[in-house]
């Protein structure tokens, strides 16, 4: 199926956002700086410049006395009690009590660490240092943020951190929190871009993550990103729930952990800048667990590194079996995509949902990495495969998959013989292409917009049986889903095939989209689009999980050359693998005729 949205370029082009970076990034260009000197100390300055908004709105709260106070001024009651005046002034005087912030969710900031105190200083003055010390004064008196903030000013000179300040200061500071979310997110990923395969290591593109979260619905319970990033799994969950009128901060219970402190640091200023807290961590995933994660988590969301080697297997030994963090047991080949996978599958718990990017090579990779896709297949825990096209992403060209677990579907029914009807089953994965689903926002980078995002997680919902939601999307999503799946009638409304698996969550995504219905269609294949494929296609196409292997090519469409590009790139990383194997058999073999004729 192919559905190119046209592109928005120029209608961003007066954003506040982009006039905020262009600003920047021209400071950058004549500071001398490197892009990955530079983006955490602007992160830092637009961070400080809304933690002040909030700031300012709460301390406005204390110092006004309350109406009964300015009616009864007197200072007792007669009876040895504090009278109503007293109770003011005292309200009064937690202007500068710290407690007073941290009780609503705000950060109390001393007064020469405020963005308008430094905002004021004089150019003779050392500006760097006044910076630092402001960022270590917050830190002090904010216990959650120690250790986070960046203190590495001293590297910009004054009049440079003048105009810096001057340009951050032009967000107004009657803009909602979450527009300052959009900003720091904004940034984040402009950093990403300028910094190129080091920006991937922090930064996953919004539309990506939003799929994800709009797939895997996490409306309630403890979330989990072991590869985490600058945190933009945790914030697009948040946006989820407040989007379908939850409060985030008490639905959600945030965890995680990152390889790169400076990393996880940018997380931790990214939840912050949101409302959220989490208790987030520096570990190195393969070999520490700092949260107990197995068998404990609702939801995990995650973007790993791909194709990492060199992973030291003999130290992951005593975590291999069933009920341990490798049920499945080490991939034989230096490759630690299998790794990840078996994290993420379990730390669910008995209905956890996982969603996550991955290499396509993934998919189709053979030897003990099909082994470990076999018993991960049998255990009726793969749940959606999305094929995703080429630069979606700001540090690799390449296209990849988008793996969608459940541990629920395994108490679903197994689908009818002789053969099922499209619809979910214990036995029955979903496979969606979306590689000509976009939108061109330059020569070489894509997106999705709300609408195709909005479609392509109502796909999802109609082949699990699910309530549909509009809430991204709107029209468009609803007008295209229709289009695609005209003529495959439901008698009523969307049927929940599994109201046993998790009645809760049916329930919530119904309570929280009221008004987005069921559309009187139901799921069916489409050619070109999706297939719900059951085990025993899945083993004679040898337990691959490339979506292209099954969705074909919808009537009148030939195949492309991007398609045959993407094939013969899938074939060549297949045939490297191999090649590797060949290559340890070989070393193998000759060592043990060594062995033989000594």
């Amino acid at each position: 199926m192919h559905w190119i949205a046209p592109s928005e370029k120029d209608d961003a082009s007066g954003t506040l956002e982009k006039r905020l970076w262009d600003a920047a990034d021209q400071f950058r260009a004549n500071s001398g700086l490197k892009s990955q000197e530079y983006s955490a100390p602007v992160l830092g300055l637009i961070f400080l410049r809304f933690a002040e908004v909030r700031f300012v709105a709460q301390r406005a709260k204390l110092e006004t006395p309350s109406p009964v106070a300015s009616r009864h001024p007197l200072p007792s009651d007669g009876r040895g009690t504090e009278g109503a005046g007293a109770v003011g002034r005292r309200r009064g005087n937690r202007a500068n009590d710290p407690t007073a912030y941290h009780a609503t969710g705000v950060l109390y900031l001393p007064a020469e660490a405020r963005f308008d105190y430094l905002l004021n200083l004089p150019e003779a003055e050392n500006v760097g240092a006044k910076v630092n010390a402001a960022m270590r004064d917050i830190e002090k008196h904010n216990p959650q943020l120690a250790g986070v903030l960046p203190k590495t000013y001293n590297l910009f000179t004054s009049t440079l951190l003048k105009e810096l300040l001057k340009k951050v200061s032009e967000i107004p500071a009657s803009m909602d929190y979450d527009a300052f979310g959009r900003i720091y997110e904004y940034f984040l990923g402009e950093f990403a871009r300028t910094e190129g395969q080091k920006g991937g290591e922090f930064y996953t593109p919004a539309s990506i993550v939003r799929l994800i979260v709009e797939i895997l619905e996490p409306y309630h319970g403890r979330v989990l990103d072991p590869a985490c990033g600058s945190g933009g799994m945790f914030v697009q969950s948040a946006r989820f729930v407040a989007e379908h009128k939850k409060n985030p901060a008490a639905e959600l219970s945030i965890h995680g952990h990152e390889r790169v402190g400076e990393t996880m640091r940018l997380c931790r200023m990214n939840l912050a800048i949101h409302g959220l807290e989490g208790d987030i961590r520096e570990a190195i995933t393969y070999y520490e667990d700092p949260h107990d994660a197995t068998g404990r988590f609702d939801f995990v969301l995650a973007n790993p590194p791909f194709n990492v080697n060199a992973v030291d297997k003999e130290r992951l030994k005593d975590s291999v079996g069933p009920g341990r963090r490798f049920p499945f047991g080490l991939p034989r080949t230096d490759n630690a995509n299998y790794l990840w996978i078996q994290l993420f599958y379990s730390a669910l718990n008995q209905k956890g949902r996982a969603g996550f990017v991955m290499a396509n090579s993934a998919s189709d990779a053979r030897a003990s990495e099909m082994e470990i896709r076999k018993k991960l297949i049998e255990a009726r825990a793969v749940d959606v495969m999305v094929a995703v096209g080429p630069n979606l992403f700001y540090t690799v060209t390449l296209p990849c998959t988008l793996w969608f677990l459940d541990k629920g579907k395994a108490k679903l029914p197994p689908s009818p013989q002789p053969s099922p009807n499209g619809g979910r089953y214990s036995d029955t994965v979903l496979f969606v292409d979306a590689r000509h689903i976009f939108r061109q926002i330059d020569r070489a980078h894509r997106d999705w917009t709300p609408a195709q995002i909005g479609f392509l997680a109502n796909v999802v919902r109609l082949y699990r049986g699910d309530a549909l939601d509009f809430t991204l999307g709107g029209d468009e999503a609803r007008a295209k889903l229709e289009e695609v799946f005209r003529g495959a009638h439901a008698p009523s409304r969307v049927v929940d095939r599994a109201p046993a698996v998790n009645p809760g969550r049916s329930a919530r995504a119904r309570d929280a989209a009221p008004k987005a219905g069921a559309l009187p269609i139901q799921y069916r294949d489409v050619p070109g689009l999706c297939k719900a494929a059951t085990l025993k296609e899945i083993e004679a196409q040898g337990w691959s999980l490339n979506p292209g292997r099954y969705v074909g090519v919808a009537a009148g469409e030939a195949v492309s050359d991007e398609d045959f590009k993407e094939q013969l790139e899938t074939l060549n990383e297949e045939l490297e693998t191999l090649n590797a194997q060949a290559r340890e058999l070989e070393l193998a073999i000759a060592g043990n005729v060594i062995k033989l004729l000594e």
